[in-house]
């Protein structure tokens, strides 16, 4: 069924105006939040500093949203994202640094990897093993602005704020040295290697070295290194030397460096000078020798103990050394001859007035010596080792020679070595020995010994006949001859008549010489009482 329609109109609405809307207590807590991050995410925005790339051969101890990036232990950044190269060579470390060490990334800034090592005697990073490993950040001293770096293997020695100096070192080979090696002045460690590499041709190696302030102002332009691993041994008149910096350079190795007196003031040294590393002090502090001339040795002896770097002496002076050793085909007696090239430096040879004994570069005066009988010869330096060096000097008997001259170098006249000689000379009595009959000798010796044989024969059946025969004939004569001493002892004694009779004897004896004597005297006085008698007397 459907509702009657009402003819009665509805009643009008009820209009009232519309009331203004307040803020309720309720949302001021959500708006008081939203203006603080606002302000924290515009701040984040501002505050936010440079986003830098670092590659590392390896990802080993980094974690992304962990690892720190630490200036001198401050957080100054953090690993966003670890990625690996295009080459997948490295790893790409994506890092987010504090706005205020935007003006310290330049190009020689370093970023490395801070964990546990054992490295040149020394253990760091040891804090690491709790906290997890970080970045570590050395600012650099150049202009130029950089974010994209390549990350040190090991960290550096020194750091860019530390006070003091660099230096370069060119050494023939490296030695026992290592990278954090001490360099000692006067035995106290003022500094270390920093890195060594090879020079561009390969043949010496480039030696980087820190020497702290303020230990880098005794470094200047006429400074020695040397290289003071181990242990310097010398033996020489006064006895046996040892020598060494400390026990740390015997393990480690180590450099040390020693100036010259002087009266006149030195330059200190600018920083990347180059010196040269000698091998030991002895090295180091030698002058430098400015004149060099090359020479040649012709020997025709075996070479075994002759070693490049081996001394060339002239009486106790070491004139050089020995810098090549070769054979040569001789054409003219169709041998071999053994080559030795040696360096001299004439200025060593000075006289007491400090003038060189060969001057001005010419060999005017070493020809007009080696003429009066200078020549070379090998001598052993070592009889346990059997090292030999060259001799120079003056040899009685020897027939004076020229000197000759092969495309510019000088070639000095050579004997034959002492052990040369002494082969010589045995060979000689070899020779006569050789001349000697000694079968005729032999054969005459047989005869000797055989003749010598029978006579000791003969000696002994005399021996024997002797011990048979006269021997008991010999011990009665004996037995007789004993009987008689004694019968002598017997009548010498003094108590014995006989005794007694030579004493009675001997008294009548010295009284019959009195009365001669006084019978003399009266005479001597009274010769006439010879014919006329003695006074008194009767006639």
């Amino acid at each position: 069924m459907t509702e009657p329609v009402s003819s009665n109109p509805p009643p009008a609405p009820d209009l009232r105006p519309r009331r203004r809307w307040s803020p309720s207590l309720v949302w001021l807590i959500p708006a008081i939040a939203a203006v603080i991050a606002g302000y924290l995410a515009v701040h984040a925005v501002l505050s936010r500093g440079p986003t830098i790339t670092i590659a590392f051969k390896s990802a080993e101890g980094l974690e992304a949203g962990k690892t720190k990036i630490k200036y001198k232990d401050v957080d100054v950044g953090e690993v966003t994202a670890i990625t690996l190269s295009s080459d997948r060579k490295h790893i790409i470390a994506t890092a987010q640094l504090s706005r205020d060490i935007e003006q310290y990334l330049v190009d020689d800034s370093r970023f490395w990897v801070v964990r546990p090592r054992i490295a040149g005697g020394t253990v760091s990073g040891l804090s690491t093993l709790l906290s997890g490993a970080y970045i570590g950040f050395d600012v650099g001293h150049s202009q130029q602005e950089r974010l994209n770096f390549i990350g040190l293997d090991v960290p550096p020695i020194i750091t860019g704020d530390q006070p003091g100096r660099q230096f370069k070192l060119f050494a023939d080979d490296l030695g026992s040295l290592d990278v954090g090696a001490p360099i000692y002045y006067r035995r106290i460690a003022v500094g270390r290697v920093v890195g060594y590499k090879l020079d561009p041709s390969g043949h010496n190696v480039i030696v980087s070295v820190f020497v702290e302030a303020p230990y880098d102002k005794f470094v200047t332009q006429q400074t020695r290194f040397w290289n003071a691993s181990g242990v310097d041994l010398k033996v020489d008149a006064n006895g046996v030397k040892l020598n060494t910096q400390s026990i740390a350079s015997i393990v480690l190795g180590g450099i040390a460096f020693e100036t010259p007196e002087s009266d006149e003031e030195m330059e200190q040294a600018s920083p990347n000078t180059t010196f040269t590393l000698a091998h030991d002090h002895e090295q180091a502090m030698r002058t430098p020798d400015r004149i060099v001339r090359i020479v040649l040795f012709r020997f025709h002896q075996s070479l075994r103990g002759l070693s490049v770097g081996a001394p060339v002496d002239f009486r106790g002076i070491a004139l050089g050394e020995v810098t090549r050793i070769g054979v040569e085909y001789n054409k003219d007696h169709h041998n071999l001859d053994m080559l030795v090239q040696a360096h001299i430096y004439p200025s060593r040879l000075r006289s007491l007035s400090r003038q060189s004994l060969v001057a001005q570069e010419n060999d005017a005066r070493l020809r007009r010596i080696a003429e009066r009988g200078l020549h070379a010869q090998l001598r052993s330096a070592n009889l346990l080792t059997g090292q030999l060096y060259v001799a120079l000097d003056f040899f009685p008997g020897v027939q004076p020679a020229k000197l000759t001259e092969r495309n510019g170098v000088l070639e000095l006249p050579t004997m034959p070595g002492d052990l040369e000689e002494l082969q010589a000379t045995l060979k000689r009595i070899a020779a006569r020995l050789d001349k000697v009959p000694l079968d005729t000798i032999g054969k005459q010796l047989q005869q000797n010994l055989t003749a010598l044989n029978k006579a000791l024969d003969e000696t002994t059946g005399l021996m024997k006949q002797l011990n048979g025969q006269v021997a008991p004939e010999a011990q009665k004569t004996l037995q007789q001859l004993n009987q008689t001493l004694q019968s002598a002892q017997r009548t010498l004694s003094p108590d014995s008549p006989a005794q007694q009779d030579v004493r009675t004897a001997a008294q009548e004896v010295s009284k019959a010489a009195q009365s001669f004597r006084a019978l003399s005297d009266y005479l001597e006085r009274h010769p006439e009482a010879l014919i006329r008698g003695k006074q008194g007397d009767k006639p």
